[in-house]
């Protein structure tokens, strides 16, 4: 509903009633399919809305639409920001919101498509150097990669895994240890999805 209020979106939505769960899916597609037709036409986001964007990316259970959220923090306030964000819902994120950030992850490396969605303060926001977000990036590749180790949670691990970099070549010397003892874990979890999936990027 901040999505909504925050972002200054189809008024109607405010007006209906906090969903049931079983129709939760379908009120937050509207939710997504309101805010979609605003990008399009043309959306000014305060720096209030950087906060509500990514932390509904990072509610959105659905893999696929979740960029509906990601995509439009991205134009406005850029890469390295939204990515920093997601970096820091995975350090301190409860378990939900970890899986939640490394979903939302997936399409932080977008290119911005939307030239129509502006930040209401550009002034404020810093133009990174590509070195900036190389350090972002290695940063997030070794902190889920001790997640993935660490953490027992399930759906931590399957929404952490794909975009998981299971070569050593991809760390420094002292990750290589976390990245045998990922690829075990993975290989020996109950869970048919995990292993499945460590076989397919160990492969690659």
């Amino acid at each position: 509903m901040d999505v909504v209020r925050i972002l200054g979106l189809d008024a109607g939505l405010l007006a209906e009633p906090e969903p049931e769960p079983d129709g939760r899916r379908t009120w937050v597609q509207h939710i997504r399919t309101a805010l979609r037709s605003a990008c399009l036409r043309g959306l000014t986001l305060s720096e209030e809305s950087f906060d509500t964007l990514v932390r509904a990316a990072v509610h959105d259970p659905d893999p696929s639409f979740n960029r509906q959220f990601v995509e439009p923090a991205l134009n406005a306030f850029g890469q390295r920001r939204v990515q920093s964000a997601l970096l820091a819902y995975l350090k301190t994120g409860t378990d939900h919101e970890r899986a939640g950030a490394a979903r939302a992850w997936y399409w932080s490396a977008l290119p911005p498509r939307m030239p129509r969605v502006r930040a209401q303060n550009p002034g404020a926001i810093g133009q990174p150097e590509p070195a900036d977000r190389a350090a972002v990036v290695a940063e997030w590749n070794e902190t889920a990669l001790r997640e993935f180790v660490s953490n027992e949670h399930v759906d931590v691990r399957r929404c952490i895994l794909p975009g998981l970099s299971l070569r050593k070549s991809a760390y420094p010397a002292e990750f290589h240890g976390l990245v045998d003892a990922a690829v075990a874990i993975a290989r020996s979890h109950p869970d048919d999805y995990i292993r499945h999936r460590v076989e397919h990027q160990v492969g690659d």
